[in-house]
């Protein structure tokens, strides 16, 4: 998804785009509600298809050219998600190898989201040769599979890819308004960066629906990365390890030319070729942007 000017461009500017936080999640585990148990009571699953390389957004068909159905809802072929007891706790293993999702029974709106990771060792196609990927999909709304890889709801995304933790893409319509800059004008990647002005990506705006995070503060390999997600009233705050990585505000979807707010809904942990495991998924409701990030939505 990403070329090698873009991500040699974000290297440059790293030291100069993040904030740091001391926003981990509050030691009182009364606030917080525990997301993650070994039987996964408390999420739905979809799977949509083993995707191959060269695939262009169109429905798989087999060898006769009979379009082939997805998968579909709580239907966990190859067992792609599981759940492992690890040091008496639990971890969600998602092997990647077809596109899909997990997804919460609830909605959610007003809510701090934190949740760890750490890669696993094997890739799919067709992502063989590319960075191993997952993510975070929030104010997710209506049915999977209605985007171009056939496996998700119509949502917001917290990017969880190899160097790219927190980067933004919209999905399926959607649109959302960044602190970032355009190093070269339209023609390049958005960069996000606290000391700018908002500008607003995806379906609508004449600017795609991606952003790079402001830098890379992901753990080593094979240790865990902490991520938190911060959502009020259409604002919200991408983290990795205790760093702001970007700021958006104005979430919204485009319905027949129609600009619709977007500030509730599921969240989708995706299953996107690269083998993933999460632990620690919480959340809790919040009545305000908490104050420490409030001033990072003045301008």
């Amino acid at each position: 998804m990403i070329n090698n000017i873009v991500i040699l461009l974000s290297a440059a500017i790293l030291a100069s785009c993040s904030v740091k936080t001391d926003n981990q999640p509050a030691k009182d585990n009364s606030q917080w509600t525990n997301l993650l148990d070994k039987n996964l009571s408390q999420w739905d699953m979809y799977l949509g298809y083993r995707l191959k390389n060269g695939y262009n957004g169109q429905q798989p068909v087999d060898e006769k050219g009979t379009p082939i159905e997805p998968i579909g809802y709580n239907k966990n072929e190859a067992n792609v998600f599981s759940v492992e007891m690890v040091n008496g706790e639990p971890v969600l293993h998602i092997t990647g190898e077809i596109y899909g999702c997990v997804f919460t029974k609830q909605e959610f709106s007003n809510y701090h989201f934190t949740l760890k990771y750490k890669w696993g060792e094997r890739k799919w196609e067709p992502r063989l040769d590319k960075l191993k990927d997952s993510g975070i999909l929030y104010h997710s709304i209506g049915e999977c599979g209605v985007d171009y890889w056939r496996a998700w709801m119509r949502s917001q995304e917290f990017q969880v890819m190899e160097g790219h933790a927190g980067d933004y893409w919209s999905g399926n319509n959607t649109a959302i308004d960044i602190r970032a800059y355009l190093p070269e004008g339209d023609i390049m990647n958005s960069v996000a960066d606290t000391s700018q002005s908002f500008l607003s990506m995806g379906a609508g705006t004449g600017r795609m629906g991606f952003c790079l995070r402001s830098a890379n503060f992901e753990s080593a390999e094979n240790e865990w990365t902490t991520l938190d997600l911060i959502c009020f009233e259409g604002k919200s705050i991408h983290m990795v390890n205790g760093h702001v990585v970007m700021v958006l505000k104005n979430s919204r979807y485009m319905q027949d030319s129609t600009s619709i707010p977007l500030i509730s809904g599921k969240i989708q942990l995706q299953s996107e070729a690269g083998e993933v495991y999460y632990k620690d998924i919480r959340i809790k409701r919040i009545d305000k942007m908490p104050e420490e990030f409030a001033s990072l939505f003045i301008e």
